[in-house]
């Protein structure tokens, strides 16, 4: 069998560890693939910084492309040598979560690639390798020639997760605000013009967040400027900047009847101060989201085939560092200056 080559992580301020790992005799349903290119997402700046914990150690990284080289039994073997993206998250299929509710990613055996030690199966679980082993349970999603790995490698986690975010507003509205201009952000803008919304502010703090915002559906808006959105004129909200002392305003902009969708708010720091009359006198709809199924996935790919020649899509993500350069890349990922940084083992 072929050897991995991975940056193993001991937790907040220790150094990487460039490991040789065994790739190994596939189990039925798993699939081996050899990464081309992984994006270094927010959630792994945060385990990094120790704001997430996640078991040591690990090989991080669930943002990538790659082609199928191996296939265990049961697998279908046309899916060798294609190019693909892969949900970042395994699912058994039978519990409740899979079966009845239509929550996939919240699965009773759920298992992340990421987010799980070397001791859990191959250790073959993260991005930031050469390779990284499938587990059953994972939809695989072929990649049209139009979406290039660039294009492609943020889809399984951003573009996915908002298209689970936007996808019961699909009917459009008048105006939405979207919080927080990172790459969720961006794509927010993208999805809900493309669903028939008329106009989608798009809010941050940072007006350099902002510069990508007209190039992708949205109107541009500091959260500091002197003008204000005007309350009562939104029929939705979207959070994705993690920040709850946000929610407030967020509030004041819903109208009546109005819809406060939150994904960013996934770690510990997020306690609100927030009456229930407040809500209720609105008549509002608060509804959270964490991931995505396979669907949106699927239509993450499609998404971005159908609209390949329309926007900068290399804007979103950095030229490649090769894997060895990691904690360099680390470093620009944290500037902020690109949405993504991006590796090639």
């Amino acid at each position: 069998m072929p050897h991995a080559f991975a940056a193993v992580f001991h937790g907040p301020g220790a150094p990487w560890e460039f490991r040789t790992l065994e790739c190994p005799e596939l189990a039925p349903g798993e699939v081996l693939v050899e990464i081309s290119l992984a994006t270094i997402c927010g959630s792994d700046l945060h385990t990094l910084s120790g704001r997430r914990q996640e078991p040591t150690p690990c090989v991080l990284g669930h943002e990538a492309v790659g082609r199928v080289v191996g296939v265990g039994e049961g697998r279908d073997p046309e899916w060798l040598g294609r190019r693909v993206t892969w949900t970042l998250a395994d699912s058994c299929g039978q519990c409740p979560a899979c079966r009845q509710w239509d929550l996939p990613q919240k699965c009773e055996r759920l298992f992340k690639y990421g987010h799980a030690p070397l001791d859990n199966g191959s250790g073959l679980n993260g991005c930031y390798a050469s390779h990284v082993v499938l587990r059953a349970g994972t939809a695989l999603i072929p990649l049209p020639e139009a979406v290039t790995d660039r294009m492609a490698a943020p889809a399984n986690c951003a573009l996915a997760t908002m298209c689970a975010v936007t996808e019961p507003y699909s009917s459009g509205g008048e105006l939405a605000v979207i919080q927080g201009a990172g790459l969720l952000g961006l794509y927010g803008c993208l999805l809900l013009r493309a669903a028939g919304w008329k106009r989608v502010v798009l809010v941050d703090r940072q007006a350099s967040r902002l510069a990508l915002a007209e190039a992708f559906g949205g109107e541009p808006w500091e959260a500091d400027s002197t003008a204000a959105l005007p309350e009562n004129s939104a029929g939705l909200v979207v959070e994705v900047a993690g920040a709850p002392e946000l929610v407030a305003q967020g509030i004041r902009w819903l109208r009546p009847g109005g819809v406060y969708a939150w994904a960013g708010m996934v770690h510990p720091q997020s306690q609100l101060q927030l009456s229930g009359e407040t809500v209720i006198r609105k008549c509002l709809t608060v509804r959270g989201t964490h991931n995505y199924a396979p669907r949106h996935l699927a239509a993450a790919v499609s998404f971005l085939a159908t609209r390949a020649r329309l926007h900068p899509w290399d804007r979103l993500v950095a030229p490649p560092r090769p894997l060895r350069e990691l904690a360099e890349a680390i470093v620009l990922a944290e500037s902020g200056v690109w949405p993504r940084v991006s590796l090639q083992p």
